[in-house]
C-alpha cells in the first residue's frame, strides 16, 4: 500500500523536468525543420534566390556529364563525370529540401539572379540575358548541348572539360554571393563549400585539357 501511495504522488520537480524536457524536444525540432535554426527565410531573400537558381544550374551540369558519359571512354572523364552527378544532383535535392522546407515555390516570375547584390561581379551587372536555353552565366547553349551529344571520344572529352569549366565559373561566383548574403547559416556554409569544390575541379579541369592539348 505504501508503495502505491508513493508512485501514485510523484515529486512536483519531476513534473518539471518532464515539461522542460519537452520543451527541449520541441526546440531541436524546430532547428531540425529550420536550416540554420533561424526564422524562416521569405521571397526575395538570398536564400531563396539561390537555392532556385542553383538548382536549375545543378541541374545542366548533371545533364552534361550524363552526355559525356555516354560519348567516351576514357576513365579519368567519365569518373569526373561520375563525381559531378554525384555531387550536384545531392546538393540540388538540398536546396529543393530547403524550398519545401520554408513554403516557398520551387519556381519565380522573376528574372534569374534578380536577388543578388550588384556589387557581385559582372554577372549582376548588366543583369544577364538568357539566350537559347542558357538562363544563368556559365550555362551551355541548347546549341551547345547538341554539339556535345554528337561529339565522340577526345572531341567530347574536350568540349566538355571546356563547357563544365564555363559552367563552373558562373557557379563559383552565384555561390560566392550567396556566402555574402545569405541569412541562414546553413546556406552559407554550402554556398562556400561549393566554391571551394568547384574552383578545385576548374584546376583539375584545366590539367586534363592541357593533356588533351587543348586550353579551357
Amino acid at each position: 500500500m505504501a508503495l502505491i501511495t508513493f508512485v501514485r504522488r510523484r515529486p512536483w520537480w519531476l513534473a518539471g523536468a518532464a515539461a522542460i524536457l519537452a520543451l527541449a524536444v520541441a526546440a531541436v525540432v524546430l532547428v531540425a525543420v529550420r536550416p540554420g535554426g533561424q526564422d524562416t527565410p521569405g521571397e526575395g531573400s538570398a536564400d531563396v534566390g539561390f537555392a532556385r537558381d542553383m538548382a536549375i544550374h545543378h541541374q545542366q551540369a548533371v545533364e552534361l556529364s550524363f552526355i559525356v558519359r555516354d560519348r567516351t571512354d576514357d576513365e579519368d572523364v567519365r569518373r569526373l563525370a561520375y563525381d559531378v552527378i554525384n555531387t550536384q544532383a545531392n546538393q540540388r535535392g538540398m536546396l529543393l529540401g530547403w524550398l519545401e522546407a520554408w513554403d516557398m515555390p520551387k519556381s519565380s516570375q522573376k528574372p534569374p539572379m534578380s536577388w543578388m547584390d550588384h556589387g557581385h561581379g559582372s554577372m549582376s551587372m548588366p543583369m544577364y540575358e538568357a539566350h537559347d536555353g542558357s538562363l544563368m552565366p556559365g550555362m551551355a547553349t541548347n546549341t551547345q548541348l547538341d554539339q556535345l551529344r554528337k561529339a565522340d571520344g577526345k572531341a567530347a572529352e574536350v568540349l566538355y572539360l571546356r563547357l563544365l569549366t564555363t559552367h563552373h565559373k558562373g557557379g563559383v561566383e552565384m555561390s560566392q554571393a550567396a556566402a555574402d548574403m545569405a541569412g541562414d547559416a546553413k546556406v552559407r556554409r554550402l554556398a562556400e563549400g561549393m566554391v571551394q569544390g568547384q574552383e578545385s575541379e576548374m584546376k583539375l579541369m584545366a590539367d586534363m585539357l592541357a593533356e588533351r592539348g587543348a586550353t579551357p
